[in-house]
Parts: structure tokens; sequence; C-alpha cells
């Protein structure tokens, strides 16, 4: 695909992952506003959190940025994504391309900034009577 500058424009969801993501998304609202392509919106999104960026930095050519965070909490607040990702992984596992397996990391893992300060007990010989 190309772009007006004859640059590639990459898109964030393939052909093939958006054949299957299109049906399970919520019809397109008749009333009111015209609501901007779905594919634009969850582009968007993916765009959003692959990159890391705040809402507002969401390119142009996914609509307006309020338009996509809109619809994406939208969907969240309805459990769209929610079912999205059920279904996903159904058929993920179904297909038998679905792992299980967690990796947890716990260098990452901190004390609640109220529990920083609690005393220790550690079982060390603090208090503890020999008896000889």
């Amino acid at each position: 695909m190309f772009g007006e500058s004859g640059s590639v424009v990459r898109q964030e969801i393939s052909d093939e992952v958006w054949v299957v993501l299109e049906p399970l998304l919520p019809a397109v609202r008749t009333a009111g506003r015209s609501w901007t392509d779905h594919r634009l919106a969850v582009e968007g999104a993916a765009w959003k959190y692959r990159t890391g960026a705040p809402w507002r930095d969401v390119p142009e050519r996914f609509g307006k940025w309020n338009s996509v965070y809109k619809r994406f909490m939208r969907w969240a607040e309805d459990g769209t994504w929610e079912r999205l990702l059920a279904e996903m992984q159904r058929r993920s596992e179904a297909a038998g391309r679905l792992d299980w397996v967690v990796s947890i990391d716990s260098t990452i893992a901190r004390v609640h900034q109220h529990g920083a300060t609690l005393p220790r007990h550690t079982g060390g010989f603090e208090g503890v009577r020999w008896c000889v």
C-alpha cells in the first residue's frame, strides 16, 4: 500500500486479521452522527498502545484522536474488547496456536507506599531465648 507521498503505508492490523475481527465488532450506528470506519478506530487504538504515545498524538490518518479515544472507551465500557479477546483466544486455542505460559519477572515487584515503613519480622534471633 502506498500513501500520497509514494511512501509505504504501514497498517497496524493485517487484512487477514481484520477479516476475523470485523464481524465481532458492534454494528455501525445508523442514528445520529455517522461513525468513522471501525478499522481506522481499531488501528488508531493499536497504534497508540504499540507506541505508548498519548491519545492526542494518534496520527490524523486514523481519524480525529478524540473519536478514536471515545470509541475505544465505549467498547471498553460495553465489554466489546473483552468479547473480542475471548473469541480470539478461543479460535487460537482451537487451532492449537495458543500457549498459556506466563513469565513473571519479580525484580519489578515493589511494596506499596504505605507498606514501606512497617516493622519487619525477618525471623532472626531477636527475642529468641536459647536454652543450653
